[in-house]
């Protein structure tokens, strides 16, 4: 079979996408027709041509830096050979038609680098995701959908970012131990202060691998007397399954600060890991606890429900508002979420399936496990409720699946 004959000017004039090629004096080498249409410039209006002597900053806006970032940006990539994906970029363009009137642009970029064979830079790939029109539907924001596309338009460059992270963690394949714990650690810091509320977490990786997994938990503080807590388990072992477990994680923190409750929270989620390779699949639980109206309010993502034992040794397991993991519908559907009041001295814990799932067992026999071991040692406080469950629950040799434990006296 005969190779085909590629005509690689061609593709790359062809590529969805705005995509341009800058010289190492970032100054235009070629841009693709959707580079050239969607920021309103000919060939003829680019090639040779310093790229800010052609998108020079807005006059009338003294607080415009684009031009500043984007520089910053591919110097950096001229400076060490490497990838550098920018936050997201507010960037007027000046409408050729209307000379002094300027439109509003907002743009996600990646400028990364092409060598030569000695390893220098002779060309700057500068791709730009156009995302004018997500931002703008903050006018629309009221509506259901208006608010699930801003959410997407303002986590999407995180995304970006972290996937940058990801990228580099897969080509690095580090094999030494102190640094995936030192990884983990830093994807999984300690919690800070809850107020005046009692709260363990832990994490145990599982065996055999490099110590970094896809389990994770998060808390993060909102206003008034209330925090949102989760827990989440992403497919897969090691440094990728950590990367995506790193975005996934800091995603679903943001989204929490802005949604009005766990199922907005986990519809943003959703949207944004459509652009996460690997985060198809991923389980999470999200809860708001209001100590003032003493109500959780949760929503799962295909997760295991979390647990809430009360003074009189009664458990009940948080089962009213379970939906498919993260990935598994092609189109946006409102997740279900529900409350469910509480007392001074219950005690909730959420955790992943490294706790209870046995491959040679039924769910119902390791639930009934963490049932009891709540009950057991119920009368503890969280940190050493946290240990008993571990010590009660996990392989003494390990376990082959991470586990993550959060543990709240409310």
């Amino acid at each position: 079979m005969r190779k085909p004959q590629i005509d690689y000017a061609a593709v790359f004039r062809a590529l969805p996408g705005m995509v341009a090629l800058l010289t190492p004096d970032l100054v235009y080498a070629d841009a693709n027709e959707d580079f050239l249409r969607l920021a309103g410039r000919t060939r003829e209006q680019l090639l040779g041509r310093y790229i800010f002597d052609v998108f020079p900053e807005n006059p009338n806006d003294p607080a415009a830096a684009g031009m500043r970032e984007t520089q910053a940006s591919m110097l950096r990539v001229v400076a060490t050979g490497e990838r550098d994906t920018m936050a997201l970029l507010r960037y007027d363009i000046e409408d050729r038609e209307r000379p002094g009137h300027w439109v509003e642009h907002f743009w996600s970029p990646v400028n990364a680098p092409v060598l030569d064979r000695d390893g220098n830079v002779v060309l700057i790939v500068h791709r730009v995701e156009e995302i004018t029109e997500l931002i703008r539907a903050r006018a629309g924001a009221g509506s259901d959908t208006g608010r699930a596309r801003v959410l997407e338009a303002e986590l999407y460059t995180r995304a970006r970012e972290l996937q940058e992270l990801n990228e580099r963690l897969r080509r690095a394949q580090a094999r030494d131990r102190e640094v995936a714990l030192a990884l983990q650690e830093a994807m999984l810091p300690a919690p800070g202060p809850v107020g005046h509320h009692r709260a363990a977490v832990r994490y145990r990786p599982a065996i055999g691998t490099l110590n970094v997994c896809g389990d994770w938990y998060d808390l993060v503080d909102l206003p008034g007397d209330r925090i949102a807590v989760a827990v989440g388990d992403v497919v897969g072992h090691g440094l990728r399954a950590a990367g995506v477990m790193g975005q996934l994680r800091s995603a679903l923190s943001a989204a929490a600060r802005v949604a009005d409750g766990p199922a907005r929270a986990l519809e943003a989620l959703g949207l944004y890991a459509r652009h996460v390779e690997g985060a198809e699949s991923t389980t999470v639980v999200k809860t708001y606890i209001d100590w003032d109206a003493h109500t959780l309010t949760y929503s799962s993502a295909g997760h295991l429900p979390p647990a809430l034992l009360r003074p009189d040794g009664t458990v009940t397991f948080l089962d009213r508002a379970t939906d498919p993991p993260l990935g598994a519908r092609p189109e946006h559907i409102a997740r279900p979420e529900a409350d469910l009041p509480f007392a001074e001295g219950d005690i909730l814990v959420l955790y992943t399936d490294g706790l209870v799932e046995r491959r040679d067992e039924d769910i119902d026999a390791g639930l009934a496990r963490l049932a009891d071991s709540l009950v057991r040692h119920g009368r503890s406080v969280p940190e050493a409720l946290a240990d008993a469950l571990l010590a009660d629950l996990l392989p003494p040799g390990g376990n082959t699946d991470d586990t993550a434990l959060v543990v709240i006296r409310l």
